[in-house]
């Protein structure tokens, strides 16, 4: 087959979809496309050396049934099918891949997990459909997989390779078809001159002198060439540098619930992101919040009638929104950090505001520790906001909480802290 399963899922994955995504990470239009460009051949390249991994041809062959191409922007790290599948492409390779998009992108970690979760749905229901279209069965898409082998190392945008996403030794590296074929690919190199010495009486170069054919020294043209070289090696250096980084460095306690947008702080140090709180618009009252953050998100959601019009819970069971704020302190399940109550009260505002909107809270732990305390931890503290929800009378409005442990993290047990802290998390949706 000579489909170019890239140039088909490029349709899904269009300029609508980056602005929307880009709105609800609150993260830059420009990032989210860059994100994209560099997820999209690392995802099909995995499909690809998986081709004959039957959980993924399950996948595919059940991608149109299950209606994937149609709620894109629901693919979260909640999803638990998507986790798996990506577990099993890349190992415990995921971490690094998505600590590498975010930072090649200027992206939140959290973002660039939510948008590899989003490329790899539009990829297995862009496969999906084209195999239901075609009446292809397993061996064929098997075959459809494996004819991408050829391509897709050379598709990865300028600035990326397989060994800059850190997956290059992923399952033995990225055995495709064309590996003994030279790969050109743009490289800024110092040239090479080379200096050969004579054994004559004169000396170095005694039988030639070192000018051009007009007489002139060789100098007179090759040093302003090696500065004009070295000028535009800088200024391509300065253009593959990410437009803002944003670094989050958690201690301790694996449980300890913070994201990349917190204000995270242990016993021995305090940070803060870059992000700066605005005004949110909650129907003329202002909040304070970010931009494409939960609050702005959920705003958004309800004055669209996207609740309202919801036919049951299951159809609203993947809108999660992350707590920006909201953490626990090392080990507790009762004692929130500082900073956390803001944005409590912020969703007290809003589910005063919109008084038939309910919601249901979630909790979350990375890989880390025991599952049987990441679990009880994180059941507890999804009870403990529950609880101070309906203390402030919203007890209708709040039909649940739960808490899921490592259940659905994306990243290995064995990356760093930092990697890992996507994971651990408090996190709200809407129910009915």
């Amino acid at each position: 087959m000579s489909l170019n399963i890239i140039d088909l899922i490029k349709g899904q994955l269009g300029s609508a979809l980056v602005t929307q995504a880009a709105m609800q990470l609150g993260e830059s239009e420009s990032g989210i496309s860059k994100a994209i460009g560099g997820l999209l051949p690392a995802v099909v390249g995995g499909l690809a050396n998986n081709s004959d991994n039957p959980a993924i041809l399950d996948a595919i062959s059940s991608a149109p049934s299950q209606g994937v191409l149609g709620n894109l922007l629901g693919f979260s790290a909640n999803d638990s099918w998507v986790s798996n599948l990506l577990t099993s492409i890349f190992g415990d390779k995921l971490g690094s891949l998505i600590n590498s998009i975010a930072t090649y992108a200027g992206i939140s970690n959290n973002s660039s997990a939510t948008l590899l979760n989003l490329v790899t749905g539009a990829t297995i229901g862009s496969v999906g459909k084209y195999a239901a279209d075609n009446n292809l069965d397993k061996s064929e898409i098997s075959n459809l997989l494996n004819d991408q082998k050829g391509v897709v190392s050379t598709l990865l945008p300028t600035g990326l390779s397989l060994a800059s996403l850190n997956i290059g030794d992923w399952d033995k590296g990225y055995k495709f078809d064309n590996d003994n074929d030279t790969i050109k690919q743009t490289t800024h190199e110092e040239p090479k001159i080379e200096v050969t010495r004579s054994t004559a009486e004169g000396g170095t170069f005694p039988d030639r002198a070192a000018t051009t054919s007009d007489g002139g020294s060789i100098w007179k043209w090759l040093l302003p060439l090696l500065l004009l070289i070295a000028a535009a090696y800088f200024l391509w250096k300065q253009c593959e540098k990410k437009e803002t980084t944003t670094t989050t460095s958690v201690a301790g306690d694996s449980l300890n619930t913070v994201n990349d947008t917190a204000t995270v702080q242990n016993d021995t140090t305090a940070m803060t992101t870059a992000r700066t709180d605005e005004d949110i618009d909650l129907n003329g009252t202002m909040l304070k919040g970010y931009k494409g953050g939960m609050e702005d998100r959920m705003i958004t959601f309800l004055k669209s009638d996207g609740y309202k019009n919801a036919a049951d819970d299951a159809s609203l069971k993947d809108g999660w929104y992350d707590f920006d704020h909201v953490n626990f302190k090392m080990g507790s399940a009762n004692e929130l950090e500082a900073g956390s109550q803001g944005q409590l009260d912020n969703l007290v505002a809003i589910l005063k505001t919109y008084p038939d909107a309910k919601i249901k809270i979630g909790g979350y732990t990375d890989k880390t520790g025991d599952e049987a305390a990441n679990v009880k931890l994180s059941t507890e503290r999804a009870a403990y906001i529950k609880d101070w929800l309906s203390k402030q009378g919203l007890q209708s409005q709040v039909l649940g909480s739960e808490g899921y442990g490592s259940k659905y993290a994306t990243v290995d047990a064995s990356a760093s802290d930092s990697e890992r802290a996507i994971d651990r998390k408090m996190s709200v949706r809407f129910a009915k």
